[in-house]
């Protein structure tokens, strides 16, 4: 499927240790971790005694069914991660990824629902796709003789309707966490809010997962070593996710105080040729923290460098010129200075540097973005 013009494309990423990618689907890739093999095989070491029960003769290729059975459930894991990804893109947020792990998948999703409303889109459509293809499996059941197939179709609508319903817990990371997010930020109008609460309904979460194998025996169910690896895996993989929530958060609620316009450093335009120590001397004369290389247009063209700067020794910078201690402008290089919080810290991302030129909308230029005074603005917002 080609990708609609209109549509933004997350630019592609390299791909972490650990990950293969699979393919793409709706312009979209598809990656796989290595730990997904795990689970692939512990899948099957658990179904297989299942199997050779239901299934009579079928002997040691019971564990190759349940892998298959393993594939197949990822299957429908991906038909989730893509309901995110299509109900993200539109709205027009680029998609970077589709992962699928151990624990299942995730979709990574450039920036922020811009509503309630497209929060909660995004985050619901995955469950329900899940729960819709555990009940269309639910009620094939019967269409299947008892067997191999029909065993697989138990487990499958068994399994979706376990990961659609397990999925609308309310709590981060999970997908119901997004969804009481959106709820509580349209109740109070405070986004940061709906992530506090969703955060630490992941964090009960978290430690009901982690407990549960020692409630079992009041159910006279008698937990047995892998009740405790998953319970605690799971655990943990809550915890961590609904912490990173709650740290994100806090650093989101500092990015309206970061803008460019006002953390911008004055600065002068010199032509290349000028010696160092004079381009210091007019940049003190007017107050300015920066010394940018014009053309002789006035079109800046370069950076000089305030490391270079000052690892000159002083009795060299009479003899030595502005443009040779200057960082050519490469793209990305010279940002609006209309750019605040998520916008320009994206933009810095993009195309890391120690300092950025600022222009107005006509080209005009109004300063110097330093990277050290933004991360300073970050610890004192």
């Amino acid at each position: 499927m080609s990708t609609p013009p209109d549509v933004p494309v997350a630019k592609p990423r390299r791909l972490p240790p650990g990950t293969f990618r699979l393919g793409t689907v709706a312009g979209v890739d598809v990656t796989v971790a290595n730990s997904w093999f795990l689970i692939v095989g512990l899948i099957a070491i658990l179904l297989a005694n299942d199997i050779q029960r239901e299934v009579p003769g079928i002997d040691g290729w019971a564990y190759l069914a349940g892998a298959a059975f393993a594939v197949l459930l990822y299957m429908s894991v991906l038909l989730h991660e893509i309901s995110h990804a299509l109900a993200a893109r539109a709205f027009a947020m680029p998609v970077h990824s589709i992962n699928l792990h151990f624990l299942g998948g995730a979709t990574e999703i450039e920036g922020e629902a811009s509503s309630p409303w497209r929060e909660f889109v995004i985050a619901v459509v995955g469950p329900v796709t899940s729960l819709l293809i555990g009940a269309v499996a639910w009620v094939s059941i019967d269409v299947f003789d008892a067997g191999l197939v029909g065993l697989a179709v138990t487990y499958l609508a068994v399994a979706n309707l376990v990961v659609g319903v397990v999925n609308l817990v309310p709590g981060l990371p999970l997908d119901g966490g997004r969804v009481l997010q959106a709820v509580v930020w349209a109740i109070s109008g405070k986004r940061s809010l709906g992530v506090t609460v969703a955060a630490w309904g992941g964090r009960l979460a978290a430690v009901a997962v982690i407990c549960y194998p020692l409630l079992m025996p009041a159910f006279d169910i008698e937990p047995d070593i892998i009740d405790y690896l998953l319970a605690f895996m799971i655990g943990a993989f809550l915890w961590s996710g609904a912490t990173q929530a709650l740290v994100v958060s806090k650093v989101r609620s500092k990015l309206p105080a970061i803008s460019a316009r006002r953390l911008a450093r004055p600065a002068i335009g010199v032509s290349a040729d000028l010696p160092v120590a004079e381009a210091i001397r007019r940049a003190q004369e007017a107050n300015a923290g920066s010394v940018v290389v014009v053309t002789s247009d006035g079109k800046p063209a370069g950076i000089v460098n305030e490391a270079a700067v000052l690892s000159t020794p002083d009795d060299r910078r009479p003899w030595m010129s502005s443009g040779d201690l200057a960082r050519r402008l490469e793209e990305g290089l010279v940002l609006p200075i209309s750019l605040t919080g998520e916008s320009l810290l994206r933009a810095m991302n993009a195309t890391p540097a120690t300092e950025y030129v600022l222009v107005e909308d006509d080209g005009t230029m109004y300063g110097v973005l330093v990277t050290k005074d933004v991360d300073a603005a970050f610890k004192t917002a």
